[in-house]
Order: structure tokens, then C-alpha cells, then sequence
């Protein structure tokens, strides 16, 4: 090795010792008679000084350190004199008297500055992401992934998982986002394709008789990006035999607990986990991965309004629809500008209008209002008691801002449910060290998609159905409830799961009331009827999206911090520049040709 320490292991057992460093210049400094440099490695940072009353020849070396020069150097290790210690690092009593030095390798002036954390345009990190991860906070990300991962592993691997690894190449089956597709050079005009998840796999391990599998897999999906979404992406993906919903649930908030416990011990954890139908969270929060780190609540407040003398919310109430609210805390002074924002995003939400009420500040709590007191458009159609039962039923206090929204079906809890998301946002409701999982259980099995005619999964086609609603499989399938779950954390989903089908006959039905024809059914899935005839337990598993979990861990807005090389908001690799054009050779190769738009 080209070193005896680490740059950050150095501190006062060490006073005496004699070592060797080498990494890069963090910082120089030049006193006139003493050069100071910081060395980085990724362990840390020390001090390195070079006397010229100590080696003059290495001290003419050090003249010619730049910023991120690599280095190796040599000296004693020694306590720094009093007054000039550095609290801020662990390694920040003590210093390198260096009498040797070698330059390794020298550097241009980095873009941006790599030992400040200071703002830098996403596209220039990204196109010098190997600068970037150079940053403190860029590798902090990178071992704490390693750190989760490795965490995950173990724990799985003392409960008798056996890891096992899936093909990147398979079949192109649907699973609710487009393939990548990768053309056969060996067999022209037929494709394989990268899998969105090893769902078919894991369960046909299931029919192997594996009964407990886990693997960090890697998974592609041909969709738009976003902050929390990646082309290529990683994800823990788990199947177990012979098990109930409640053992995956039991084991993944244990691992979860752990996990956060070990690995991020500075953030506060709530347990035990919350566990809130499909039904509830789109009620209460309008979402069906809400942030449970706040309340802000939605309530439904129809009974209130059905005599009011508002005709918008009165003509809702009539025609089956229903009014909701939710008070959002000390916003009663917003002004006419803010509130016309707030209507604007109820309307791109979905909603014909947002009817805003502002509470004034009183004495005496909700009972103390008087009219003058409150301020809204709808307060000639609402009476003072009205307003008051309104505000109660929605947990609010003197200077709160209640938004009321009327709509047919969840639109009023869809419509609430993103001004809750973005006013706690503004508000900084929810404690950034807190973390709040939860598991949103009972979701219905199918949704009618109105644009093709047929049922579609709300999870995908391989979910059971509820023992007690298979009795009306055929006659009310929008009743049907599926034994699939989803983890929460913090306003994401970080992971989903379900209890497969395994009988062929059911898992046939299921595809046709799908609107798949009997020939696409064997065609697309013949490999899985035919595993299912040939003894296949009863089996479920989970998948947990390893980018989303570490980004919330680390406290990072964009799954893109949390990934080593990640592709742009546009999916284009901007370091390696792909994707990027093939030579005609190739396109040969594979009996390929471009078509001209």
C-alpha cells in the first residue's frame, strides 16, 4: 500500500508515530516560512505541514501543491501547538511534520469548489460526477447506501433468506411501464427485455422451493423521471412460501426499525408503525402514501352544509358529491394574492374552485368569533354558527385558514390532499429528523380504466384476491379488496407487496378479466400457469425501492444524490453521454435500421 493510515484515523495515540498519507490536496496554505496543506482521503482529513528547517527539498515540493494534487507524504505525527487545534475535525489535535513528499499525480482547476458545499447546476455535477462524489456530502450518501444495504443483508441472511440473483435479460411481460427492449443479434427481429422487477422470477422460486429469497436487484422502467424516479433503479426485492399477510409485515418493521436504529441512530423513529387502510388515507389525507409526520387532517363536513345556502356546496351534496376541509395552522392573514394562489392550484388539481375561510385572532377560542372576525367569500351564504361547527369539525383555532372544496367521489380528498402536501411544505410542518412509517393495507384488487373498457390491477395481476371477496370476483369486482400492501415514509412510498395467486385456474381468470385473450395468456404467462399446476405453495413477498430509502435517510430531495452515476431529469447519462448513436455495423449486426421521422 501506498499508505500506513487513513487521513482521518490520525489523532493523540498516535503523537510519535511515523506514517505515510496519501490523497488529495484539500487545502493549501502558505504561512511564508510554513506550508500548510489539508489532505483528503475518504476516511478524513489532516493537517500536513512542511518546514523548511525540517526537509527544504520537500518543502520546495510543497510549494508547487494545487488543490486536488495527489499526494504521498511522510513525517511524525505531532500534537499541534496550543491555541490551533481544530474542534471541527476528529483528527484536529494533532499534525504531519512531513520530510517527504511526492506528487502522484497533478489536477486542473476543478469546476466547482470540492471542499465547499456550496450550490453547483446539477448538469455540471453531473457531467463531473466524478468530482462530485469527491465532496463530503456526496460520499457521506454513497456509505451510507453501502452501510443499509449491508445491514439489509445480514439481517435477512440470519433469518434464512438465501440471496439469489435473477436474469437481466427476460421476457417482455407488462407490469405497468414500458420494457427497455434489447434486440437478439442471434436471433433477428426477436428482443429481450430488461425486467421493470423480478416479480415472475421470485415467484417461480417460490415453485422451486426456495421458500425464503431476497435480492438488491436491479430493475428498469421506460417512464418519465422525477425527483424520487430513475430509468435504472435498485430495489430490495423478497418472496417467502407458506407465510400470511401479517408475517411480511411483521418482519419488514422490524427490519425497518433496526435498520434506522443502527445505521441513522440521529433520527428519531416513530413505533410502532401505523397501519391505515386504502380507504382511510384517501378519506383523511387524500393520498394513499400520506406524510404522517403532521396532522392537518381532511374531514368531511357534508352533514354541516347540506341546508347551506351555498349553492355550490348545497348542488354538490344533492348530486352524491361531498364538501371536505382542512384548516391549515396560523394562515389566517394571507393575503388576496396568496389565497388566489391557493385556488389556482385546487383548480389544476382537479377542482372547479377552492372556498377560502380565514379565522381572525380572539380571545375565548373558536366560541369567542364574532363575524367581523371572519373573512371569506361564502360568508354571506354561511351563517356564524355554520362557520364555527365548520372549524370545530376540522380541529382548527383562531387565526387558522380553513379550505373547503366540494367534488363527486375522493376528487375533494385528492384536491385537499395536495394543498395538505404543499402547505406543510411551506410551513415546514413535519420535523426533517423525524421519521414516520406506515403500511397502507386493503386496496381495491382492480380500477375500471374508462379509455380501454376493461379492469385494470391496481397493483399488478399477479395479487390475490381476499378470501371473503372472491364471491363476488364476477358479480361486483369494484368491491373486490387485493392482499397487497405498500410501506410508507414521509410522504413516499418506499416499498409495496402482496400474497400472490397460485392456483392456475384464478390466475387465468384474473388475466382475462384483464382483457387478456386465452392466446395472450399463454403466450405472455404460459411459464407461470404451468408452474402453478406443478405444485407451487402459497406465497407473497415485498420490494423496497433502495434509492427512495437511502434518500430519505440521508435527508436529500432527489433519489439522483443517492445514486453513484444517475441519469438527468431528461434520462440522458450526461458523463458518458448515452444514450448516443450506434455506428451502421452494428445496426447490421442486429438486422436493425433507423426510421427517419
Amino acid at each position: 500500500m501506498l499508505k500506513t493510515h487513513s487521513c482521518g484515523e490520525l489523532n493523540k495515540k498516535h503523537v510519535g508515530a511515523r506514517v505515510t498519507l496519501a490523497g488529495w490536496v484539500d487545502r493549501r496554505r502558505d504561512h511564508g516560512g510554513l506550508i500548510f496543506i489539508d489532505l483528503r482521503d475518504r476516511e478524513g482529513i489532516v493537517q500536513v505541514v512542511f518546514n523548511p528547517e525540517v526537509a527544504k527539498e520537500t518543502h520546495e515540493t510543497a510549494g508547487e501543491l494545487r488543490s486536488e494534487y495527489v499526494v504521498q507524504a511522510s513525517g511524525a505525527v505531532a500534537l499541534r501547538p496550543p491555541g490551533t487545534e481544530n474542534p471541527k475535525l476528529p483528527t484536529g489535535d494533532v499534525e504531519i511534520i512531513a520530510d517527504k513528499i511526492k506528487i502522484l499525480n497533478t489536477s486542473e482547476t476543478p469546476p466547482f469548489y470540492i471542499n465547499e458545499e456550496v450550490e453547483v447546476e446539477e448538469s455540471l455535477r453531473l457531467k463531473y460526477r466524478y468530482l462530485d462524489l469527491r465532496r463530503k456530502r456526496m460520499k457521506d450518501n454513497l456509505i451510507l447506501r453501502h452501510r443499509v444495504v449491508k445491514f439489509i443483508r445480514d439481517f435477512l441472511d440470519d433469518r434464512g433468506f438465501l440471496e439469489v440473483e435473477t436474469p437481466i435479460l427476460i421476457k417482455s411481460t407488462p407490469e405497468g411501464a414500458r420494457d427497455y427492449l434489447v434486440p437478439s443479434r442471434m436471433h433477428p427481429g426477436k428482443f429481450y427485455a430488461l425486467p421493470q422487477s423480478p416479480q415472475q422470477l421470485k415467484q417461480l422460486l417460490m415453485a422451486a422451493g426456495i421458500e425464503k429469497y431476497f435480492q438488491i436487484a436491479k430493475c428498469f422502467r421506460d417512464e418519465d423521471t422525477r425527483a424520487d424516479r430513475q430509468p435504472e433503479f435498485t430495489q430490495l426485492d423478497l418472496e417467502m412460501s407458506f407465510l400470511e399477510q401479517e408475517d411480511i409485515l411483521v418482519l419488514f418493521e422490524e427490519l425497518l426499525i433496526s435498520l434506522v436504529e443502527t445505521v441513522c441512530p440521529q433520527k428519531r423513529l416513530v413505533k410502532p408503525f401505523r397501519r391505515i387502510s386504502y380507504a382511510e388515507a384517501m378519506e383523511c389525507y387524500g393520498s394513499d402514501k400520506p406524510d404522517l409526520r403532521f396532522g392537518v387532517e381532511i374531514k368531511d363536513l357534508s352533514k354541516i352544509l347540506v341546508n347551506s345556502e351555498f349553492t355550490v356546496f348545497r348542488s354538490a351534496i344533492a348530486g352524491g358529491g361531498r364538501v371536505k376541509g382542512i384548516a391549515v395552522p396560523g394562515c389566517a392573514t394571507y393575503t388576496r394574492g396568496q389565497l388566489e394562489e391557493l385556488n389556482q392550484m385546487a383548480r389544476s388539481l382537479g377542482a372547479g374552485g377552492l372556498v377560502t375561510i380565514s379565522l381572525g385572532m380572539c380571545d375565548g377560542g373558536i366560541d369567542g368569533l364574532s363575524v367581523e372576525m371572519v373573512k371569506s367569500v361564502a360568508s354571506k351564504f354561511l351563517s356564524l354558527e355554520q362557520v364555527k361547527q365548520i372549524a370545530r369539525a376540522l380541529g382548527a383555532r383562531p387565526g387558522d385558514l380553513l379550505l373547503l372544496v366540494a367534488g363527486d367521489g375522493d376528487l375533494a380528498s385528492v384536491v385537499l390532499g395536495g394543498l395538505r402536501t404543499e402547505m406543510g411544505r411551506r410551513l415546514k410542518l413535519a420535523d426533517p429528523n423525524t421519521i414516520v412509517m406506515g403500511f397502507v393495507i386493503d386496496f381495491p384488487l382492480f380500477w375500471w380504466n374508462k379509455e380501454v373498457g376493461h379492469w385494470e390491477s391496481m397493483h399488478h395481476p399477479f395479487t390475490a384476491p381476499r378470501d371473503e371477496d372472491m364471491c363476488i370476483l364476477d358479480s361486483a369486482p369494484e368491491k373486490v379488496h387485493g392482499k397487497h400492501y405498500d410501506i410508507i415514509c414521509n410522504g413516499f412510498e418506499i416499498g409495496g407487496g402482496s400474497l400472490r395467486i397460485y392456483n392456475a385456474a384464478l390466475q387465468k381468470k384474473v388475466f382475462n378479466m384483464l382483457g387478456y385473450k386465452d392466446e395472450e395468456i399463454i403466450e405472455r404467462f404460459g411459464h407461470m400457469l404451468d408452474a402453478f399446476n406443478h405444485g407451487t405453495p402459497p406465497h407473497g413477498g415485498i420490494a423496497i425501492g433502495i434509492d427512495r430509502l437511502v434518500m430519505l435517510l440521508a435527508g436529500e430531495e432527489s433519489i439522483r444524490e443517492v445514486i453513484a452515476f444517475p441519469k438527468n431529469q431528461s434520462a440522458i447519462d450526461v458523463l458518458l453521454d448515452a444514450p448516443s448513436h450506434v455506428n451502421e455495423q452494428q445496426l447490421n449486426e442486429l438486422h436493425l435500421s433507423i426510421r427517419e421521422e
